[in-house]
């Protein structure tokens, strides 16, 4: 399959206009549920390790379950703001929407069993995977124009009781989904200038550092 430069430009804009979507933007309008299985389908189609496919996925709509998640969020933030006391930006940002946003999805990492080809060097291989569905759900839901937002101020042991895991997965993600009042034209923490914004030309070394 060989792909045009409309589909090509597409793809770009997509990716350039992919937010990570916080609680005071969510509406409380339902999600189909055919719109959720083609983000999920995204995912488990990402690239992975040794063809391990380590990624299980928990769909949830639970008040309850969201409200457990909910506390264990403000319980990690009020941590986080000892850190940034400095910063008066930190205690104004929403940094969630666990229960603003009508699905949410934790995304875990399954451990093998066996050996995995890939993984006999560098043994997170299986972890990154699994962050690589993670931005193939992400695309395909700013393609169907659902907000998605990726909440890591949790204790993730607590996350994995709360969702009765089992031993041997690991929380790579926690996910946020919900149609939204509007996406921002950029990222939010650019905006109110938490940091600077890296060009290319930062980022890239050619060859190796001299």
């Amino acid at each position: 399959m060989k792909f045009n430069q409309e589909q090509i430009k597409t793809l770009q804009d997509i990716i350039y206009a992919r937010r990570d979507v916080r609680g005071n933007n969510f509406l409380s309008k339902e999600i189909p549920a055919e719109d959720i299985q083609k983000i999920l389908l995204c995912g488990i189609n990402a690239p992975s390790v040794g063809y391990s496919q380590p990624w299980k996925f928990v769909v949830i709509d639970d008040e309850d379950i969201k409200k457990e998640i909910r506390q264990n969020f403000d319980i990690e933030n009020e941590k986080a703001k000892n850190i940034f006391k400095d910063k008066e930006i930190y205690k104004n940002l929403k940094l969630e929407g666990v229960k603003e946003a009508p699905i949410n999805i934790a995304v875990l990492y399954e451990y093998p069993n066996e050996p995995t080809i890939g993984m006999t060097s560098m043994e997170k291989m299986g972890e990154y995977s699994v962050v690589c569905a993670v931005q193939n759900m992400w695309l395909m839901a700013r393609a169907l124009n659902i907000g998605l937002g990726w909440i890591s101020i949790l204790d993730e042991k607590k996350v994995l009781k709360t969702l009765n895991a089992p031993k041997n997965t690991q929380l790579i993600a926690y996910l946020a989904l919900g149609y939204v009042d509007k996406f921002y034209k950029e990222p939010e923490l650019k905006t109110v200038k938490w940091k600077d914004e890296k060009t290319l030309k930062e980022c890239m070394v050619s060859n190796r550092w001299e």
